[in-house]
Order: C-alpha cells, then structure tokens, then sequence
C-alpha cells in the first residue's frame, strides 16, 4: 500500500507547477543531512500514537514517512509535549510539525501552515448523556464544570475563551484528561472530534457519551517555518500531489474509518 501511494504521489507531483523561490537554511540543512526532523507528540489517536510495541503509528506518522520517501532523505520523528512543539519549530529543533495542530490566527502570526489535510472541530466526551446534548459552549459556562483539555491546545484556548467560568484542568497529554474523565476528577474531556470519538470506542463499557455536534470548524494542517518559502513550497506541492493523486483520501479512511488499528493500542 505503502509502495502505491508513493508512486501515485510522484506522478502527481510531476503535473504540479513549482514556484522559483530562494531556499533557505532549513531546507540546506534538509538536503545536507538527508534527512527530515518532524515533531509530534505521539499520544494524539489517530493522528499519531504510540502502539504497545513501542512504534508509533498514526495517519500522520504515515503522510510523515510518505512526505521524507518522495523527498528522498530519511524520516526523524522527534517526540515532545504538545506545548513544546511549535517552539522547537522557531527554534530549529525540528524542520516541520505534524501533531493535530488546528491553524489559528495565533499560530499563523507565528509559522506557516501547509493544508489543511483534514478539518476538525471541539467535541465533548463526558459520562452525563444531558452534557452531550448542549447546543453552544455557554451550556456549560460555570464554575462547578471541570473541564480537562490538552494543554497549549486550541482546546485550552476554546475554554479559556468560550468558557472561562468553568474550572479549566489541562493536561501533558490525551490519556491524562481520560483518566481523569474516568476516575470523575473531571465532567468534560475537551478536544478535536476524531480524539473523542475514538476515546469512546476504545471504553465501550465505560459508559461515555459524545457530544451530538462539534461546536467548532478548525483546519489541521502542516507547522512549516515561515523562515524557508522553499521548503514551504515544496510541501505544499507534496500535499497537493497526494490529495490529487488520492492517496490523502485512502490514509484518512484507513485511520478513521476503520477502527481496527486500535487493537495495537496498549
């Protein structure tokens, strides 16, 4: 399947126009060392995660090793808290970022977005099935709700904003905010929708209701340095080509559409 979707994305890739723009020191450094430093957290399910051999895996671990194949270098996947990621990014730790990250106004001031490869929005996941039928953010605003949500997410942000009332609770990562959902620390686990729908299939017996519709639209897309246009380009005309080609459309039905992956979670 691997080997298709390379070589669909190469074909495509060759009928898109490319831009002349100067390339700049990230992209050297890409070519020099042959090799491409991509950051994500590992513990965003089914964007990426890690499985109980200790591999990660995920839709976005696969457009990673899809995106340093048709470059041709090799794939480094450097593991780091959500909050940790985009620094590391102005900082040069890493080349690019691929971790669920919704593009914002914020953020745009600061990187440069290549996408989005999927459109997402905030879900609720809560054992009250009267929480899961709210309509707005405002149902919920009051100090007595305790909301867990990701820290330096859009989640934290979505709260902090829409629902400052409320006793906000962030965690390191997603499986704190379920445990504390599950130990009834907390009466709301906030995040994007595909995180909290496959929460609830991973507890089937756990008695967890989803919210009926997300309360918000957000872009995911690629983090790039807005420091290199070169390297911009080039993947955004990588994306292009793998959207073109259909090969975007097989990784998103293959990680949420089918659930069998989740019998290699821990």
């Amino acid at each position: 399947m691997r080997f298709v979707l390379r070589s669909a994305l190469l074909l495509a890739l060759a009928i898109l126009p490319f831009t002349q723009v100067q390339a700049g020191d990230v992209l050297d450094r890409i070519a020099k060392t042959n090799t491409i430093r991509v950051g994500m957290t590992g513990s965003q399910p089914p964007f990426n995660v890690t499985n109980r051999d200790g591999e990660l895996i995920g839709m976005e671990v696969d457009l990673a090793n899809l995106l340093a194949s048709a470059m041709g270098v090799e794939l480094d996947i450097v593991e780091m808290p959500f909050d940790k990621l985009l620094p590391a990014l102005e900082q040069g730790k890493v080349d690019l970022v691929m971790s669920q990250v919704t593009a914002t106004l914020e953020r745009n001031r600061r990187v440069a977005f290549v996408g989005p490869y999927y459109i997402s929005g905030k879900s609720l996941l809560t054992k009250s099935s009267t929480l899961a039928t709210i309509q707005s953010a405002a149902e919920i605003n009051q100090p007595s709700m305790r909301i867990a949500t990701l820290k330096g997410s859009t989640g934290e942000n979505f709260v902090a904003r829409r629902i400052p009332q409320a006793t906000l609770v962030p965690t390191s990562d997603y499986n704190a905010a379920v445990e504390l959902l599950l130990d009834g620390e907390v009466d709301v686990f906030l995040a994007d929708a595909p995180i909290i729908k496959l929460t609830a299939m991973r507890y089937p017996n756990a008695e967890l209701a989803v919210l009926n519709k997300p309360l918000t639209m957000e872009p995911i897309g690629i983090a790039v340095s807005p420091d290199d246009p070169l390297l911009l380009n080039l993947v955004q005309n990588y994306l292009e080509a793998l959207e073109v080609s259909g090969g975007l459309k097989t990784l998103l039905n293959k990680w949420f559409e089918n659930a069998g992956w989740l019998t290699q979670l821990p």
